[in-house]
């Protein structure tokens, strides 16, 4: 299949924003006067946005400001806020996640979406880019766009090409825009103006020279990008948001409004695609809901789990479950124009086989907890540990969100009827005890901890561990640990800094844990 892209280009994004805000008032309102957008370049104040009325007048970006008043005494200017615009640009691209999962920026002020295998849910090309003029006509945005074969195709053809939308159909790109200026290469003004001096006033004057002759006279790029126009060399974009592995949605020929009626819209979702994920053999491990509004807003809505799912039952639960805890309940305002279920991670899973003893049963109910717990408090304040690959003791296990793939390391298992080798409670930091050791590294004797005195029966050890070489601030001394038991069978793990006889100070002893 060959590809298709969709161009969108806002030529007064900036402008239009501030518009919608109320900053500057609509077009044909009484006594309407130009308006454009200043920044510092240089060291002059130079126009970066003009609005429709500055443009009808005669002024273009760049141009000073000094210059444009001495044109135009009643031009109103104000400051350009670029980080303002590319915030906003991304509100307009995340609204355009309901025509295809893979929208990219295209500066300045532009969009790129490959809706390869996906018009055809809007009725075709020239209905999906008529929906797309309703749409930004509705929300007040001033736009050209185009359809064509490669990103660059239909970016010249938006940008450069005549003020009406056009789908340019497969193949036809180099007949329909040979016409162009040399200017819809998005080359540097110089080149432009050396193209012009050689008689080279549009791509197809440029299309008759061999491509050698171009790479030599103004490099490889220029004829890369004229390949790229012309329908001959595609490229990829890169989307904003990563594609999710599973999506269905459903969209609205009317607004949809009717909040009693929503969850049964999101049951569908969630049933439509399990029957995806279980003929894939798949099950998700993240579920984002969208519901994109008739006013450009986008609001999200993710539920994660534990392990890999598709039961619709389960998801149903969760989803009631992230609604119930919603500080900023979903509001439909003017009605939803779609809604749509992504799936992003998805990982193998097979049919569950339930063992006889029930322990299946007991996992799968424990796993439901806790993805409820993350739904209802948060990924972040709902923890389990997971083992590390390392013999420090403090390192040994790191506190992950309980939503996170855990990684492959399993936890160390003692020999056949032997005690654990490591307590179930470590002390944070280990407690300093005084104790009575043999000479020169035996197990304690005795030892004193929190005012009681501990007479030690049995001990193992000692067990070196040494500080990991790798790591910053190398200067922690080695620890020599054991477990000792006292008279009355409770277990202890302590451990020694320092030797005796080394001429120093005197070794130091510390409880660092517990054991059952």
């Amino acid at each position: 299949m060959s590809r298709r892209y969709l161009a969108l280009w806002f030529p007064y994004l900036a402008t239009d924003r501030l518009r919608r805000l109320g900053r500057i008032p609509a077009c044909g309102a009484p006594a309407e006067k130009p308006h454009v957008l200043v920044g510092m370049q240089g060291n002059a104040l130079r126009l970066v946005d003009c609005d429709r009325l500055a443009v009808r007048l005669g002024l273009t970006r760049e141009m000073t400001l000094a210059d444009a008043r001495a044109r135009i005494p009643g031009l109103v200017a104000l400051e350009a806020e670029p980080l303002a615009d590319r915030e906003f640009l991304d509100g307009v691209a995340a609204f355009c996640d309901r025509f295809t999962p893979l929208v990219a920026r295209d500066e300045p002020h532009g969009l790129m979406l490959d809706i390869t295998g996906c018009a055809h849910l809007f009725g075709g090309e020239a209905e999906m880019l008529s929906l797309v003029r309703r749409v930004m006509d509705r929300l007040e945005l001033g736009l050209r766009a185009a359809i064509a074969g490669t990103p660059d195709a239909a970016r010249a053809r938006s940008r450069f090409g005549p003020g009406a939308d056009e789908v340019v159909p497969p193949g036809r790109e180099e007949a329909l825009l040979r016409s162009l200026p040399v200017a819809a290469l998005d080359t540097d003004a110089g080149t432009v103006v050396a193209l012009s001096r050689a008689g080279l006033k549009t791509l197809a004057d440029l299309a008759s020279r061999p491509s050698e002759t171009l790479s030599a006279r103004f490099g490889e790029a220029l004829a890369v990008k004229l390949r790229r126009i012309l329908g001959h060399e595609d490229r990829r974009i890169t989307p904003l948001r990563p594609p999710p592995d599973c999506v269905v949605e459903r969209h609205f020929a009317e607004p949809f409004a009717d909040m009693a009626s929503l969850e049964a819209v999101v049951v569908r979702l969630i049933g439509e695609a399990a029957r995806v994920l279980e003929a894939r053999g798949e099950g998700g491990r993240v579920f984002e809901l969208g519901f994109f509004r008739s006013d450009g807003a986008v609001r999200r809505l993710a539920i994660e789990t534990g392990r890999p799912s598709r039961d619709a039952g389960a998801l149903l639960r969760l989803y009631r479950e992230r609604i119930e805890t919603l500080a900023d309940p979903v509001d439909p305002g003017f009605g939803f124009d779609a809604i749509r279920l992504a799936v992003p991670l998805c990982e193998p899973l097979g049919t569950p086989q339930h063992s006889l003893d029930g322990r299946a049963v007991e996992e799968e109910a424990v796993a439901d907890l806790v993805d409820r717990l993350v739904t209802r408090f948060g990924r972040d304040r709902v923890l389990r540990f997971a083992p590390q690959d390392t013999h420090h003791p403090v390192r040994a296990a790191k506190a992950l969100s309980a939503a996170a793939p855990l990684p492959e390391a399993a936890w160390p298992e003692p020999e056949p009827e032997e005690p654990p080798t490591r307590p179930l409670q470590l002390f944070e930091p280990p407690q300093p005890v005084e104790a009575v050791a043999e000479v020169p590294d035996g197990p304690p004797i005795r030892f004193r901890w929190r005012r009681l005195t501990h007479d030690v029966a049995r001990a193992e050890g000692p067990e070196r561990i040494a500080p990991e070489w790798w790591r910053a601030g190398g200067d922690e001394p080695v620890r020599d640990y054991y477990r000792v038991e006292d008279a009355q069978g409770r277990r202890f793990w302590l451990y020694r800094t320092g030797f005796y006889g080394a001429g120093g100070a005197p070794p130091r002893w510390f409880l660092h844990g517990l054991f059952a």
